[in-house]
Parts: structure tokens; sequence; C-alpha cells
């Protein structure tokens, strides 16, 4: 157990972290695409349920 916790250790350092600027801009970007993709859902589903409500 004590020698994964050192490997793991060991190859956390080895991670490159993103800036504060790039870790702002891939912040955006993810929430920018999850809103997007959150309302393009939400016309599909209010238009599939009008069609359904008009049959």
């Amino acid at each position: 157990m004590f020698k994964f916790l050192k490997n793991v250790s060991r190859e956390m350092k080895k991670v490159s972290w993103p800036k504060s600027k790039e870790l702002t801009s891939y912040t955006i970007t993810v929430l920018t695409t999850v809103t997007f993709v959150a309302v393009f859902f939400f016309l599909i589903d209010l238009g599939i349920t009008q069609v359904l409500n008009l049959l």
C-alpha cells in the first residue's frame, strides 16, 4: 500500500498542471459547451413534446 502511494506521489510530481489563464479558458469552454448542449436538448425536447401534444 505504501509503495503504491509513493508511486502515485512520484507520478503526480510529473504532471503538467494548467496555468491560471489556461484553466480559466478551459473552464469557460466547458461551461459554454455544456450550456449550449443543455439548451439544444431542451429545445429538441420542447419540440417533440409539442408535436406529441398535437397528436
